[in-house]
């Protein structure tokens, strides 16, 4: 990827031609109103393109994910009319891809264990720190010696991965919301409790796939560069294009959230709505162009 104007890399997204489109939920619960939209306009988007569809399992925090809603989540996909092509993959079965990219990044010098509790991360991120966002990492177990890492292993404080990402700036063309652009802070890609983090899946698992579109909540906007800056440092190839669709909220205007009523397809249904119908809904509720 390029640099941009002031930027040290710049990605301005392409046509993805029909290079495949994804669906990615994680199976932590039914999916609600706002979840099937995204992956409607994903579906859609995708066929549209006479592309591939995708559905991928992410699983990949054991901690919150339970087998017996990955069925139920398919099922309310086929409901709303969602094909797919192909089996749907779990993140759980490709943590070789995971370790190989970690390897990779160790390799070049860039991943440094970081032993910081959630409290001391709020508190030292409090505080300015340059030119990195407010709330970023501010790299505190970036320089730490060995001596010092070896005192906190043997205290059984068990570390995350962080990445020396620190101060690049990434910025993007997404489809729907233009220019973004973001200063990185050293972000995790293993968490402290074994898990692969977020970034660092995704990133893998969309080169792996040949993914050619990424059509996700605009809640998830921010986390593009950090992935950019993964797809550049992996050696892998980034989605053509990002496009983060408004999130669904409720009457008062807030994220949609169980206070706002029937949110889920389910409840819809049980209270004598129609799946056909809930579609059509959904679909005319936002555009992607």
């Amino acid at each position: 990827m390029p640099a941009g104007e002031g930027l040290d890399l710049f990605h301005p997204g392409a046509d993805p031609g029909r290079a495949p489109g994804r669906y990615a939920p994680s199976p932590t619960g039914r999916l609600h109103l706002g979840n099937l939209r995204t992956a409607l306009l994903a579906w859609r988007s995708a066929r549209d393109r006479g592309a591939p569809f995708l559905v991928r399992i992410e699983d990949i925090d054991s901690g919150r994910s339970r087998d017996e809603w990955i069925e139920v989540q398919l099922d309310e996909l086929r409901q709303i009319g969602i094909d797919w092509d192909g089996e749907p993959v779990r993140q759980s079965d490709r943590h070789d891809l995971y370790r190989e990219a970690l390897a990779k990044l160790e390799a070049d010098g860039l991943l440094y264990e970081c032993f910081c509790t959630r409290a001391e991360i709020r508190e030292a991120a409090s505080a300015p720190h340059g030119e990195l966002p407010e709330g970023a990492y501010p790299g505190t177990c970036r320089e730490l010696t060995e001596a010092e890492r070896s005192e906190r292993r043997a205290a059984g404080r068990p570390p995350a991965l962080r990445v020396r990402a620190a101060g690049a700036r990434v910025g993007f063309e997404d489809h729907l919301c233009g220019r973004v652009e973001k200063t990185l802070d050293d972000f995790v890609v293993r968490r402290n409790d074994g898990d692969f983090a977020y970034n660092l899946a995704v990133t893998v698992d969309d080169a792996d796939q040949g993914v050619g579109e990424v059509v996700r909540g605009a809640d998830l906007l921010d986390t593009t560069p950090r992935q950019l800056w993964l797809y550049d440092r992996l050696g892998l190839k980034a989605p053509d294009r990002f496009s983060h669709v408004p999130l669904m909220l409720g009457e008062d205007g807030e994220r949609l959230a169980k206070r706002h009523g029937a949110i889920t397809l389910e409840e819809r249904i049980e209270a004598g709505g129609d799946p056909v119908a809930i579609r059509e809904e959904l679909f005319g509720s936002v555009r992607m162009a």
